[in-house]
């Protein structure tokens, strides 16, 4: 028996998320039922980032236990063959048996687009949110940084488990504009549902003029969802990367990720 890791990117529309959910189709439920055919047994399978429906990936990390004696090519192209189009498998390797894809990542990397002009094409607009209003960068980037370092995100969640904590640590922020296009990258230690989203609301709001930009710092101390920004929708954000300070294949770009 083998310990795999996968890297995966997956088109997220069609889908209810990574986790499995009692309704509806997930990332985890299909690679769920076609390993379990490939191994002939029940197949676990862990995700380093359980994205919510709608959320794309380009450098999904997941890992499982096969039986069945494959070698990495073999299994990278019978996990293809048998998966959707909006789903693909890059990289498939044997690991240490005491690998886990979710506990021992150090970082992820999450990218939300904004897209600014008038129209988005029909290529494109999955990926991105379509904002008609005009913002100003240059305030949204001042609070972005506010967000280094070590806080309490209650104010940019939904309600989490007693006992849970919510306190993150985010390591970079990138705010930057290309033509049209808008687009927020921050990496963290971890993420709280709907984190990404929401901060991303809220810097909205302050490049259109509607927040200062003290308003972050406040809004870190003040741990109030009522008093953050929208949540935005889901079809922007991408999981770009999981880091686990290791040389070897990173998560990866892929060409929805690119601006």
């Amino acid at each position: 028996m083998r310990n795999v890791k996968i890297i995966l990117e997956y088109d997220g529309t069609e889908y209810r998320g990574w986790q499995i959910q009692p309704e509806g189709q997930t990332i985890q439920g299909l690679l769920t039922e076609i390993l379990s055919r490939l191994d002939h047994r029940p197949v676990t399978i862990h995700g380093a980032s359980r994205t919510d429906a709608g959320v794309h990936a380009c450098g999904q990390v997941a890992n499982f236990f096969l039986h069945r004696e494959m070698a990495e090519g073999d299994l990278l192209r019978a996990l293809n063959a048998n998966l959707p189009p909006d789903v693909r498998v890059k990289h498939v390797e044997f690991v240490p048996a005491d690998f886990h894809a979710r506990y021992q990542a150090l970082s992820k990397t999450y990218r939300y687009r904004i897209y600014c002009g008038p129209v988005v094409s029909p290529f494109l607009h999955r990926y991105v949110h379509h904002l008609v209003v005009p913002v100003e960068l240059e305030p949204m980037e001042k609070a972005a940084q506010v967000l280094l370092g070590e806080h309490d995100f209650s104010a940019f969640s939904t309600r989490e488990r007693p006992g849970r904590s919510r306190i993150r640590r985010v390591l970079a922020v990138k705010l930057w504009r290309r033509q049209e296009m808008i687009t927020f990258e921050i990496t963290a230690n971890g993420f709280l549902r709907y984190m990404v989203r929401t901060i991303m609301g809220t810097l909205c709001e302050i490049g259109r003029g509607k927040r200062p930009v003290e308003d972050m710092a406040y809004l870190l101390q003040a741990r109030d969802r009522r008093l953050a920004g929208p949540t935005l929708p889901a079809k922007g954000l991408t999981l770009i990367r999981v880091d686990y300070g290791e040389t070897g294949p990173p998560g990866g770009e892929s060409e929805l990720s690119v601006t």
